[in-house]
């Protein structure tokens, strides 16, 4: 990757309005500095080998990002940083702090629960069965059934 520009790559769900809306502003601040990069999941190639090793499920039920350098960022901190880099760090800034933080993080992981159902889509179960079953990295789906869920649960 000796062209590569992008900072961080935010992997996201294009089939989510919400999402894509998000993507659209952050492509719109970033301009043509090129510092973020985005990968929708959803695309049918998306292969966690080449995006830090992030199963499609894993991006489903929580927002996910990979530095440059390879470290794979999620939740709150994804945002946190890519605001920070397109020069808005101040709107998340306060979730960084040790009250407001945890808060935050708790609030993020309620509406990442929530979010298929919300939106009106299908179980993360029904969208990976319809992609064809798991798309587990290495080693990350151990114990898991075809279709993410825990085996025993």
């Amino acid at each position: 990757m000796a062209d590569q520009t992008w900072e961080i790559k935010l992997l996201y769900d294009g089939d989510c309005a919400i999402c894509r809306h998000e993507v659209e502003f952050l492509q719109k601040r970033d301009g043509d500095r090129h510092r973020l990069a985005f990968v929708d999941i959803m695309a049918p190639d998306y292969d966690p080998a080449e995006h830090g090793g992030v199963s499609f499920e894993a991006a489903m039920e929580r927002i996910h990002a990979v530095r440059s350098d390879g470290t794979v960022l999620k939740n709150v901190e994804v945002f946190r940083q890519i605001y920070t880099l397109i020069g808005l760090g101040w709107i998340y800034a306060a979730t960084g702090w040790p009250v407001i933080g945890p808060v935050v993080d708790w609030l993020y992981g309620v509406w990442a629960a929530l979010r298929l159902p919300i939106t009106g889509r299908p179980s993360l179960a029904a969208i990976a069965a319809a992609r064809g079953g798991s798309r587990c990295a290495v080693g990350e789906c151990e114990g898991r059934r075809g279709n993410g869920e825990l085996v025993g649960d």
